[in-house]
């Protein structure tokens, strides 16, 4: 693959999602090897804007990565957005050896099959897996960190602590993209969207077992916010400045600035 083809269009080899086509009562939801089996066909059919987030993410890399410094995909899944932020890297001109990407995720099973997929590319810029936690890592000399559809499965009280140390690592003038499931505090505006959501799963094939059961399983497991609570968090944790540069649904993305 050259370097003007986009590397995370290309999919990952996976089966189709029927894992909560099923009556019986789903446990906790959690990233095993089920859930990494389909992970691709997963997120393609629950998240609107999936495809927009990778191009952004691309794009935003290309304008704030610097020469000899780091980038951090923080629950990196299966890599396809570490592999968005390497199409950044070589789409921004400057020396792609001087910039080591590191992927982290706390599912062996998810990082065992990122290592087959990111090595099926060959591109210059270094790629680092780590199996570890997010919250315990520690992050330094980084031009932009990434952390999609995953602060929301952290614990809400380590939130606040993890940005921080977030900031701490980035170096002047770095960012950190931010992409999280929101939820409005009006409980009608609230409801309209999730039957958007639900609608856009329907649309993709989902039956509506297959949608509460789901639900059911996500259920204190992936903990969502206001967007007023994650822009007080920005400023708490001592970036500048923030932008919102996309919401599909209940789904935003924001860069902020350190």
């Amino acid at each position: 693959m050259n370097n003007n083809e986009s590397e995370h269009s290309v999919s990952i080899l996976g089966g189709k999602d029927k894992l909560f086509d099923t009556p019986e009562k789903p446990g906790p939801f959690c990233f095993n090897q089920e859930v990494a089996a389909v992970f691709p066909d997963m997120i393609k059919r629950s998240v609107p804007g999936y495809e927009f987030t990778l191009d952004l993410i691309k794009d935003v890399t290309r304008l704030l990565v610097r020469e000899n410094s780091r980038i951090y995909d923080l629950g990196c899944s299966l890599g396809a957005i570490t592999l968005a932020l390497r199409s950044g890297v070589l789409a921004s001109g400057i020396d792609a050896d001087s910039v080591t990407i590191h992927a982290i995720d706390s599912s062996q099973a998810m990082i065992s099959r990122a290592e087959e997929h990111i090595g099926s590319f060959q591109a210059s810029v270094p790629i680092v897996l780590h199996c570890g936690d997010i919250t315990t890592h520690e992050y330094r000399h980084a031009s932009l960190i990434v952390l999609a559809y995953t602060l929301q499965f952290i614990e809400p009280e380590k939130r606040l602590d993890l940005l921080k140390k977030i900031h701490a690592g980035l170096n002047p003038g770095g960012g950190l993209i931010l992409v999280e499931k929101i939820h409005d505090e009006d409980e009608a505006l609230q409801g309209i969207s999730t039957e958007l959501h639900h609608e856009f799963k329907r649309r993709n094939g989902y039956s509506e077992l297959e949608i509460a059961q789901k639900r059911q399983a996500l259920e204190n497991v992936l903990r969502t916010e206001t967007e007023q609570a994650h822009i007080k968090r920005f400023r708490e944790a001592g970036f500048s400045k923030t932008i919102l540069l996309g919401k599909h649904y209940a789904f935003a993305s924001w860069l902020a600035i350190k």
